[in-house]
């Protein structure tokens, strides 16, 4: 049912996610309501994406962060070859990360904003588009310069909004003690500065304005979305502008259906879900030692196996494949193992299912933190816990019976909200504007 602005029909809007399946999803989901509506909705896609959101029905425009490999890429290559080739940095402290993951990996997503700009502002200046929605974690100058209106949505933990109250991003720091945010921020300035320096200034000299202090992206003056559950969102010493919109969930309906495969389904034990994420998934130790410490747990496990799918065998009592489903399998599952990305977390709790959370990089240590001192699952350190610790977790969080009422009334409140819904609506007001 239609509930928008009733004369914004038939406006062209674009979609520039970044290139991965997260950011991508979470676009697909909105853009299909969008479409639905009347609207004309195009995907600005890296390059290796080709073909993948055209399946599903939308327009595509491709474009390339890097210069052409000699190789056919599958999608989202890039990121899985360098998660695979970082993975040794996942095992130490979130404060030595920020030198060897977290400013690498916004080197490499500056270079592919300033190695695209030409080409982004020539998209955008032939689509014409009323809106450009980007979901990224850097500035896209081209933006700006193209003298359209654009949007942003942060599909990631809201700790990249900052704020003076709050733990800083990446650290997976508690909120209730503050005594390691001062050497943490102090530790994520001294590795960013000259980047951001550098970029600031590649920003301006392409049509936008100074980078903001501590971010690589610009909020936009049009309209600002990000997806975090009042439940678990954090308390603000400064409340976000009237640009800022919270969609609380945002769930897509373009999953295919799915049914428990039969070498499981005639079981009585509980149902698992692990997914470590399109690229957790692709440290392949991780994935054995993780279904080797689960083999003989009394529960059924369904695993997202991710781009290593071939690399690593499944326990009997596990199924699982390359690809899944994941808002069609979640619904019929007790409880899940999350690498904690962003859309696992949220769409978990949309669904009502309690998580063990074993984070990786970027901004999953913080949301292993919230969803943990929020009462919704429990935190372990990924590469150091023992397997009677993962197996304790599952045990502990399936027989607590006032989490399953907290989960309960979380999803009933999550599902009739509707965030898709909720930012078709921002979105064609604001492609009216």
């Amino acid at each position: 049912m239609f509930t928008g602005v009733s004369d914004a029909r038939d406006r062209t809007i674009v979609f520039f996610p970044e290139g991965a399946f997260g950011p991508t999803n979470n676009c697909v989901g909105i853009g299909d309501v969008l479409r639905r509506r009347g609207h004309r909705v195009v995907f600005i896609v890296e390059e290796s994406f080709a073909g993948t959101l055209e399946a599903q029905g939308f327009e595509e425009r491709t474009m390339r962060l890097t210069p052409p490999p000699e190789t056919e890429e599958a999608p989202g290559q890039f990121w899985k070859d360098f998660i695979r080739d970082t993975a040794p940095v996942f095992r130490k402290p979130t404060i030595e990360q920020l030198g060897e993951f977290i400013a690498p990996t916004f080197q490499a997503l500056i270079d592919g904003a300033k190695y695209v700009d030409a080409q982004l502002l020539e998209i955008v200046g032939g689509l014409e588009p009323d809106l450009v929605v980007e979901d990224n974690v850097v500035s896209f100058p081209a933006l700006f310069a193209s003298g359209r209106p654009w949007a942003r949505i942060d599909s990631c933990n809201p700790l990249e909004i900052k704020d003076p109250d709050l733990p800083p991003v990446f650290s997976g720091l508690p909120t209730g003690d503050r005594s390691d945010w001062a050497e943490f921020w102090d530790a994520y300035r001294s590795a960013h500065a000259e980047m951001h320096a550098d970029f600031d200034e590649f920003c301006r000299e392409r049509g936008a304005p100074p980078l903001p202090r501590d971010d690589f992206i610009h909020a936009s003056p049009t309209l600002n979305l990000y997806l975090y559950p009042d439940e678990v969102d954090y308390p603000r010493r400064e409340p976000l502008g009237p640009t800022w919109h919270n969609l609380q969930a945002s769930v897509r309906a373009t999953d295919p259906d799915w049914q428990l495969p039969e070498e499981i389904a005639p079981g009585t034990e509980p149902l698992v879900y692990l997914s470590m994420g399109s690229l957790g998934s692709a440290d392949v130790e991780l994935m054995r030692t993780l279904v080797a410490e689960l083999a003989a747990a009394p529960y059924r496990f369904v695993v997202s196996k991710g781009p290593q799918a071939a690399e690593f065998e499944l326990a009997p009592n596990m199924v699982g494949a390359e690809f899944l489903p994941q808002t069609k399998i979640l619904p019929a599952v007790d409880l899940v193992i999350t690498h904690g990305g962003n859309n696992t977390a949220t769409e978990s709790l949309f669904f009502g299912k309690p998580m063990v959370v074993l984070p990786i990089f970027w901004d999953q240590h913080d949301n292993a933190q919230r969803i943990d001192e929020a009462g919704f699952g429990i935190r372990l350190d990924t590469y150091a816990h023992a397997p009677e610790d993962l197996q304790g977790a599952i045990a502990r969080l399936l027989d607590d019976g006032d989490l399953a009422d907290r989960l309960a009334q979380t999803s009933r409140r999550l599902q009739a909200a509707r965030g898709t819904e909720r930012a078709a609506d921002l979105i064609e007001a604001a492609a009216k504007l």
